[in-house]
């Protein structure tokens, strides 16, 4: 739960509707832009463990579930 206090004060400037200093609005990218690749690689990784029940499930193939899993981190 303390995290989420000491964060209160950041969170709120940023709903000020104010333009953010540069070198902010570059940290936020870079930390959003890791944040999306991190849970692309990881969604990615998991396709490879699923069983053939499961990928019937949502739809897709073996082999497009490998297919999707070796893409890169970085693209859609």
């Amino acid at each position: 739960m303390a995290p989420q206090i000491a964060h209160r004060p950041a969170l709120a400037l940023l709903e000020q509707n104010q333009p953010l200093p540069l070198v902010a609005e570059f940290a936020l990218f870079v930390a959003v832009s890791t944040t999306k690749w991190t849970m692309r690689r990881r969604t990615r990784l998991a396709l490879k463990q699923l069983e053939p029940h499961q990928l019937h499930d949502i739809g897709l193939t073996r082999q497009e579930a490998l297919d999707e899993a070796t893409r890169a981190f970085w693209r859609t």
